[in-house]
């Protein structure tokens, strides 16, 4: 079979492979796995909050947004030591990537980007992939970033353009696909996925799906995110996202974009092992683990605890090989 990507995905024949009776979508989405990706390896991400809370975005999802109440600290700029250390010990326990989060609205040229910088270069000089999520970015920002090492950039666009004002007031949806834009021309590799049961249809799914995968360039890493219900925001009563949702979601992205790395990223804490066994057989190939057990500010599993799931389905965690032949998420 020919390799190929497409960027020409209508909005139908997604609804079509995504409305698909289960175990053949699974099926299709598992052989289209295993033509672009070796199916036992998940490469291991860790996300390092370096700045936490006090964000003046309104999304509906997030605890870290200043206006709503919840139980979440907010802390500063976290010392370049700090950052450094946890890279490392990252890297001990296998990861190939670091990626660290600052809860900024945009990226502002100061002291703090300076410091961040710095961690860029730290992180990128211990042999790790280095990601970051600042929030918004112009391109000559970009350009500093990844001068400095920076081989990936996070920016869900989080649900599809016309929900997304339901979820968020503070940014339009452009305003995300501006930032992908800067990313792209600076050189530096596009993680974008986003996140269900933030109240969004099916056909809002599918949408946000053909954004990414008719992208002229699609997004070297595709997380998939399961709304984690953070109390004291507007959404943390929403339901919890059925398990054959997420497996939908990841078997239709591996298939519509093949090369991408899709990760299986929030939600996995209320996930069992066999619940997580049909995301990696649907095409997920990469996960955040850390000795924190945390996502960011909402509980995950451990280093010990996602190792001991590989052994059991016979996975491993992917190697980091030279940049200009690794696949990259």
């Amino acid at each position: 079979m020919n390799k190929q990507i497409r960027h020409d995905w209508s909005k139908e024949e997604i609804q079509a492979i995504y409305d698909q009776p289960l175990l053949e979508l699974v099926f299709q989405a598992a052989t289209v796995h295993r033509e672009w990706h070796k199916a036992s390896e998940i490469q291991v991400c860790t996300l390092l909050s370096v700045k936490t809370g006090g964000c003046p975005e309104d999304c509906s999802y997030c605890g870290q947004a200043a206006r709503y109440h919840t139980n979440i600290k907010v802390q500063a700029l976290l010392p370049t030591e700090t950052v450094i250390e946890h890279a490392q010990k990252a890297k001990e326990n296998g990861s190939s990537r670091f990626c660290m989060a600052a809860a900024w609205r945009e990226v502002r040229n100061n002291k703090d980007f300076d410091r961040v910088i710095e961690m860029v270069k730290g992180v990128n000089d211990l042999g790790l992939e280095v990601c970051c999520t600042l929030g918004m970015l112009t391109e000559e920002q970009a350009l500093r970033l990844q001068e400095a090492g920076l081989y990936a950039y996070n920016h869900n666009l989080d649900t599809s353009e016309n929900y997304y004002d339901e979820i968020i007031s503070t940014r339009k949806f452009d305003q995300r696909l501006d930032t992908i834009n800067n990313v792209r021309k600076a050189g530096i590799t596009v993680c974008s996925g986003g996140i269900i049961g933030l109240g969004e249809s099916n056909a809002d799914r599918v949408s946000m799906l053909l954004t990414l995968a008719t992208m002229p360039i699609h997004p070297e890493s595709v997380p998939v995110n399961a709304l984690a219900r953070v109390k004291g925001t507007p959404l943390e009563n929403n339901p919890k996202v059925p398990i054959w949702d997420m497996v939908r979601m990841i078997a239709t992205a591996r298939i519509i974009m093949p090369a991408s790395i899709v990760r299986l990223s929030a939600g996995r804490i209320e996930m069992t092992e066999e619940e997580q066994a049909w995301c990696f057989m649907a095409g997920a190939n990469s996960i955040f683990t850390g000795e924190r057990e945390t996502l960011l500010v909402t509980p995950n599993p451990g280093v010990s605890e996602d190792m001991q799931m590989f052994q059991n389905l016979g996975l491993k965690p992917l190697k980091k090989e030279n940049k200009s032949s690794c696949p990259v998420i």
